[in-house]
């Protein structure tokens, strides 16, 4: 039987495990709170993230990293991305075993520009131990993945066999999980939607409508094909789950919190302020600083993207970005998609 180890107990995490735990896994789940992992093991409920959901007995919370890697065979990375290269350095120490690391994460990395699974490659590079990188993204919160509701996702890898495997240890009849070989498409796809939230949130909180919300939505989905196709993805990837569905799902819903940190800054709060209140990551902050920097390198349009970017590290008023953008000199919209089809 496949032994997995879910690194990150929060509530993606816990919510793939209790997937997991209903195909019959027996899953390793690891935290760094010693009341975090008590509660799992004992009430079996992790509250903080996950309320009101009771998980299987199946999934046993382990604190000590060593103990919770020993005899796995896959690795399931469910932690924020700038968590992502420490927590893998100090799973080295502790590996004795190739593994197959499957990430559900969703991010780039500022400064370096990489993508999770180029992280996650550099950090084992100078060891035997991975056998190979998954990526498993798309248009599912853990609330509700946590509550068995249908929902489908896509999983990518540079190895069909590994995408074939982590389709088929997740997949059930809530759980619907396709294979994607675009493994470009699908990380910038579930990176590139958490920037396009924020901008949903912002508009909202300024008092803007669903008219607003459509247009930064498309206008959107474009920027994020611009550049993923730069960087070598299959634009037809931004139509499928990990592009317009996860877009939708982000940019629509109160589970989200790119869009509600958005809407707090178009209130007027200040974005320390607003990260102080959440309690909890919010990628899309830090994808948009690596954004910007990529689309100047790659010398890609992106100015949703940029607008957002001056709203949040060089202090514009959002009321100003928007008009910033609305006054872009008139482009044509097909043109503007500026992507090779063929």
């Amino acid at each position: 039987m496949t032994k997995v180890a879910v690194i990150g107990a929060g509530s993606w995490g816990t919510a793939l495990a209790m997937v997991l735990a209903d195909n019959d896994v027996d899953v390793k789940i690891w935290a760094r709170r010693k009341e975090q992992i008590d509660e799992i093991n004992e009430k079996h409920t992790n509250s903080k993230y996950l309320p009101d959901v009771v998980l299987s007995e199946r999934i046993v919370g382990y604190e000590n990293l060593a103990t919770t890697v020993k005899g796995v065979d896959i690795v399931l990375l469910v932690v924020p991305t700038k968590a992502i290269r420490e927590t893998v350095q100090e799973m080295l120490k502790e590996l004795k075993q190739p593994v197959t690391v499957i990430h559900a994460s969703k991010g780039i990395e500022p400064g370096t520009h990489k993508r999770i699974s180029e992280m996650i490659e550099e950090e084992f590079q100078d060891s035997e131990l991975l056998t190979n990188v998954v990526v498993l993204s798309g248009p599912s919160h853990a609330e509700e993945v946590s509550q068995r509701q249908p929902t489908t996702v896509t999983v990518s890898s540079k190895s069909s066999e590994a995408s074939e495997l982590a389709q088929d240890l997740f997949i059930n009849q809530h759980f619907r999980v396709y294979t994607n070989p675009d493994l470009v498409g699908v990380e910038i796809g579930g990176a590139l939607k958490n920037t396009i939230a924020l901008v949903c949130g912002l508009t909202n909180g300024l008092g803007m409508g669903d008219n607003t919300k459509a247009a930064i939505m498309t206008r959107g989905l474009a920027e994020m094909a611009r550049i993923g196709v730069k960087l070598g993805a299959n634009p037809l990837t931004f139509a499928g789950l990990s592009g317009l569905g996860d877009l939708i799902v982000t940019c629509t819903s109160v589970h989200s919190r790119n869009f509600r940190a958005g809407l707090m800054i178009g209130q007027g709060k200040s974005l320390d302020e607003v990260l102080n209140s959440m309690g909890m990551v919010v990628e899309g902050i830090r994808t948009t600083k690596a954004a910007h920097e990529l689309a100047k390198i790659e010398k890609v349009d992106m100015p949703i993207t940029s607008a957002l970017y001056a709203v949040l590290f060089e202090g514009l008023h959002p009321e100003q970005a928007t008009e910033r953008l609305m006054g872009r000199v008139k482009k044509h919209e097909v043109e503007q998609l500026n992507i090779d089809l063929e």
